[in-house]
């Protein structure tokens, strides 16, 4: 959560339920680039979410929902998952939609994927995006992912993104002056 003194918590993070399908279908969709799936991509997971991530061990989906003034339950402003493949683990349809950019969902949504790989010992950590989205490979970075490779699918540059994790995964913190700093893992 992001509470602020004793203010309530703009949203929180909490684990996918199947009434949060429309609301995961509607990110989804916003977060398309040129409102086409990608030729590497089906898009079959996302019709499915409970079936491909909260069924299958290794495998999860969270939810990042706004949180009316009231404290009553607001819309789904953020989504993430992760794939479990033999010791590795991909972070996969991470999405904050834009009216909610830039308040710390993004980081929020990735920390809690990495910490469930952290707890289920993965070796590595995958994850890619296109070049066009520009803060989400920001956000790759402050999370020390490297970039493996890159390809053209579909006229557009596909970047190819991991984090080893078997050396430790780097946590980070709130600093003094406000910006999030990258510390050692313990």
């Amino acid at each position: 959560m992001n509470a602020i003194g004793d203010t309530l918590p703009q949203w929180i993070i909490r684990s996918f339920q199947s009434e949060d399908l429309p609301g995961c279908l509607i990110l989804y969709r916003e977060g398309l680039i040129g409102g086409h799936i990608a030729e590497n991509d089906t898009g079959l997971d996302i019709d499915d979410i409970e079936s491909s991530y909260m069924r299958v061990g290794g495998n999860h989906f969270w939810v990042a929902q706004a949180v009316n003034p009231d404290g009553t339950a607001g819309p789904l402003v953020g989504m993430v998952g992760v794939q479990h493949f033999d010791g590795t683990a991909q972070i996969r349809r991470l999405r904050v939609t834009a009216s909610h950019r830039r308040r710390g969902i993004g980081t929020a949504l990735v920390e809690t994927a990495l910490q469930f790989c952290r707890d289920r010992e993965y070796l590595k950590v995958t994850l890619d995006t296109f070049m066009e989205r520009e803060p989400a490979i920001r956000l790759f970075e402050k999370f020390r992912f490297h970039l493996d490779r890159g390809r053209s699918v579909m006229g557009r540059e596909m970047l190819y993104f991991y984090l080893d994790l078997y050396s430790g995964m780097p946590r980070h913190h709130k600093g003094d002056a406000g910006q999030w700093n990258l510390g050692a893992a313990v």
